[in-house]
């Protein structure tokens, strides 16, 4: 699976942006997808998790609330709508693919294909 993540862009405070990511290959449908996050100077961080089927959800506790996952198996595209945007929200956002359903899924070491990143910056 190759993923193309994109929509990142500067937004103040308080704003929206939604995030995309694009797959390729037959088996898109058959992954877990992730978000995930690297500000400057910090670790990877876990964001949220969209099952294979859509039907469960998981977010960092930082962004529950504020930021929804989805996916359309059908064209392949996984999305972050995020919301109420804070400058805490800043960082790189990357997609990621887990062939595996698993509880600790909040690990970035558990996915085994990622996009290149797309960066989101919040200015207060």
């Amino acid at each position: 699976v190759q993923l193309q993540a994109s929509g990142g862009g500067l937004v103040q405070a308080g704003g929206s942006l939604r995030l995309s990511c694009a797959a390729s290959g037959r088996t898109f449908s058959t992954y877990a997808m992730g978000w995930f996050r690297q500000a400057p100077g910090q670790e990877r961080e876990f964001v949220a998790r969209i099952s294979i089927g859509g039907t469960t959800t998981n977010y960092a506790d930082s962004v529950k609330g504020r930021f929804t996952i989805s996916r359309d198996n059908a064209k392949k595209m996984v999305y972050l709508q995020m919301n109420t945007l804070k400058p805490e929200d800043t960082a790189v956002y990357y997609c990621a693919a887990d062939r595996l359903t698993r509880s600790d899924y909040t690990y970035a070491s558990r996915y085994d294909y990622w996009g290149q990143g797309t960066l989101v910056t919040v200015s207060s």
